[in-house]
């Protein structure tokens, strides 16, 4: 399973202790994009970076490939996706992981990914 930046984010907040166990649980991957997303935010505290890179330190990171950029770009013509949301998704794709995220209506209209949103299922 390869998470979006969304659920690592969500995850170091105060509100989302069930969401930290399922991480723990499914010990997932992310792209190498969700890391440059949730540690390039220009107003990350201290704090802030040094629970997401927490986090991030117990996921498996996944690189993207030339394929990887095809797959993006594919994607990017069939419709307005950002680039992000582009990459992770083909790397998801390529690595035949599932894409967790909170955001299921960015990633459902990709017919060749399997996306689940694990925050409609924690309580």
């Amino acid at each position: 399973m390869l998470i979006d930046t969304n659920l690592i984010i969500y995850s170091v907040h105060p509100d989302y202790p069930q969401l930290r166990h399922w991480l723990t649980r499914q010990c997932p991957a992310c792209s190498v994009i969700s890391r440059v997303e949730a540690l390039g935010y220009h107003r990350l505290s201290v704090t802030g970076r040094r629970s997401i890179e927490a986090v991030l330190d117990h996921l498996e990171i996944l690189y993207p490939t030339m394929e990887t950029f095809e797959k993006a770009i594919h994607l990017r013509q069939k419709r307005k996706v950002s680039l992000g949301d582009a990459l992770i998704a083909a790397t998801a794709w390529e690595h035949r992981q599932t894409l967790a995220t909170a955001n299921i209506d960015d990633f459902r209209w990709i017919e060749e990914l399997t996306v689940i949103n694990p925050l409609e299922n924690l309580s």
